[in-house]
């Protein structure tokens, strides 16, 4: 394994040679928000497709939510196939009931650039786990433990809780590349103080990456307040699926202005700043 520093701390890499070993032209970055943060990073992402944004070519990293987005592209699946299912009612203790559900998706396919992040509970270190190396299924099961509503989930021996437990983005961790694409649902107006704590950590996260990569530019999109409304007042309305439904076609529209926008030229486009 290897291990990657950064001013935020050590990164643990489980493997990861297609996201390290290389530079992008585009890279992109889904963070969490319960099935909400599903909604809303598949739809911008539909959106950004249909401006022309080559994201399902590009190395993505996902967190929590985010790691079924980008799974999902990788795959080529849409937010349909995700309404097809039904989510797990939460808090629930079944073992497995991530696993089962991300299988019924994915299978048992792998993907080299997919990467998601996940906390080790036994050394509460985050860790960037490879999709050409394990199943996604198993990944984006590993990434969505939110402890206290969904099991952890073990892979090659360890077990792993919510990625969010870190970082809502782990931006930090991105790949390598000329633009980043980040979609943060948790940061701006959502659930008023936790998007304002998350948006302060994510600041800091892309300073460091400005920091580190200053011939990069990046593109932040978050929630407007129309859809932060959708999303309520309450943690467990992001697990809501008639809310999660109901923001995807806001997001999706808001995809498409960034991919406009950045199609015209215009760099760290942010449509809900």
């Amino acid at each position: 394994m290897a291990r990657q520093h950064s001013r935020s701390g050590a990164v643990e890499l489980d493997g990861l040679p297609a996201l390290v070993a290389a530079r992008h032209p585009l890279a992109m970055v889904y963070g969490g928000g319960g099935v909400f943060g599903i909604a809303y990073t598949a739809g911008v992402a539909a959106g950004l497709a249909a401006a022309g944004v080559p994201v399902a070519e590009a190395p993505s990293l996902g967190t929590s939510a985010g790691s079924w987005t980008a799974a999902a592209l990788a795959l080529g699946l849409t937010y349909d196939d995700f309404a097809a299912v039904s989510s797990p009612r939460v808090p629930t203790r079944r073992a497995g009931v991530l696993s089962d559900l991300a299988r019924e998706l994915f299978g048992e396919q792998r993907h080299p650039l997919v990467a998601v992040s996940a906390v080790c509970v036994r050394t509460r270190r985050r860790h960037i786990l490879d999709g050409g190396r394990y199943p996604l299924a198993d990944l984006v099961a590993a990434s969505s433990a939110v402890p206290g509503l969904l099991p952890p989930h073990r892979i090659d021996g360890r077990l792993y809780v919510d990625g969010g437990m870190w970082s809502a983005t782990s931006v930090d961790a991105a790949a390598e590349a000329d633009h980043v694409i980040v979609v943060a649902p948790l940061a701006g107006p959502v659930l008023g103080p936790v998007g304002q704590t998350a948006g302060l950590l994510l600041g800091r996260e892309l300073r460091r990456w400005r920091e580190r990569h200053p011939e990069s530019t990046i593109t932040l999109v978050t929630p407007d307040r129309a859809m932060a409304r959708i999303a309520g007042h309450r943690p467990l309305a992001l697990f809501d699926d008639e809310r999660a439904h109901d923001v995807y076609p806001l997001a999706l529209e808001q995809g498409l202005r960034v991919g406009q926008a950045l199609a015209s030229g215009q760099d760290d486009a942010d449509p809900a700043a």
